[in-house]
């Protein structure tokens, strides 16, 4: 694996992810995640960078929107 990120969640959770791809589009930067090392085990998920300028680290959350994902999945 490439790079591992770890995600808060609203409750105070640490979470790891593994990037396997990331791309900007239209501004936006993405990311290509699984939640486990071995890349045939794990789960994909497409989270999207929603930090501001004055943001210290960069924030993402889970892109949800079903046809945001159809158009990244095009592109992942």
């Amino acid at each position: 694996m490439e790079e591992k990120i770890t995600l808060q969640t609203d409750t105070g959770e640490s979470v790891d992810f593994y990037v396997l791809e990331e791309t900007r589009i239209n501004g936006m930067n993405y990311l290509l995640v699984t939640d486990s090392e071995e890349e045939e085990d794990g789960e994909c998920y497409i989270l999207k960078d929603v930090s501001g300028q004055q943001d210290a680290e960069a924030v993402y959350e889970f892109v949800e929107d079903d046809r945001e994902l159809d158009g990244l999945m095009g592109v992942f």
